[in-house]
């Protein structure tokens, strides 16, 4: 396959949006609004919340672990909260911001009852600039994977590392995901400790960290290569076609596309809308 001039991109999130609906995934990821060059995404509660608390629980990690609790975790989410209240949301009324206000407190109260692993020694994937962590996945196709761990618990007995992904939602992870396996070639390949544990905390409902077997590293990037493959090919012939002629993925997308959503602010290189 032909090399492209720059490297291509890509991330859990862009191949999941690509297996879900390559028109989303164009969408999302390759589309600019012509008016206001910015690529176009949508807010709506559960991202919100998803947000809010990710921020609050990955900030931690820039302070030592004796330091961590030192501060309410709860005033944090309060202050955090005040940037996705209301429409920046995407809540259509007080009572709905209520619900999911009051399930992101329940999962902050968790962790301060329960820190667990917040109060061991952590590491971060760090980069020289602004971007996300990255490595060159596959020179010969000019692949760069990319990606943001949650948690790097860090064990100084043996020098190694436990990878752990917070998860705010309802649903558990597909077993085929290609998260946790993406996850572990990133911090394979852009750090030097080797790699102990793998584990989701369902924040929801769990106070521990649920432990997955380690990823087969060659077999992640076989398959990570498959799906990226389609992706490159996608991008070289510029088709991107829904498999259903319009699905949940896609359709919000569009709306925004068509002028039909309302536009929130702007974050970054991405114009925010609610549909």
């Amino acid at each position: 396959m032909s090399h492209t001039p720059y490297p291509m991109w890509i991330s859990h999130t862009s191949m999941r949006d690509f297996l879900s609906c390559p028109r989303a995934y164009f969408l999302r990821n390759i589309y600019k609004d012509p008016q206001t060059g910015k690529k176009i995404n949508i807010i709506n509660p559960a991202l919100a919340l998803g947000n809010t608390v990710h921020d609050v629980l990955e900030g931690l990690s820039e302070f030592k672990a004796e330091d961590r609790m030192k501060e309410s975790l709860l005033d944090k989410f309060e202050k955090a909260w005040e940037r996705m209240a209301g429409k920046l949301g995407g809540f259509k009324d007080e009572v709905e911001e209520k619900v999911y206000k009051d399930r992101g407190s329940a999962m902050i109260q968790r962790v301060v009852t329960k820190p667990g692993p917040i109060l061991n020694k952590a590491l971060k994937l760090r980069s020289p600039d602004s971007l996300p962590p990255r490595y060159l996945f596959s020179p010969e196709e000019n692949i760069l994977l990319c990606g943001k761990i949650d948690w790097l618990e860090y064990f100084p007995e043996d020098d190694s590392v436990h990878i752990i992904d917070f998860k705010t939602g309802v649903h558990e992870e597909e077993a085929d995901s290609l998260q946790l396996p993406i996850y572990a070639l990133l911090v394979q390949n852009c750090q030097k400790r080797k790699i102990k544990k793998i584990s989701y905390w369902y924040l929801e409902k769990s106070d521990d960290p649920e432990e997955k077997t380690l990823p087969d590293l060659e077999e992640a990037k076989r398959n990570v290569l498959r799906v990226a493959l389609q992706m490159k090919k996608a991008r070289l012939e510029k088709i991107f076609v829904c498999r259903r002629g319009g699905c949940f993925a896609c359709k919000p997308l569009e709306k925004i596309v068509a002028g039909k959503a309302t536009y929130i602010k702007t974050s970054g290189y991405q114009d925010i809308y609610v549909v």
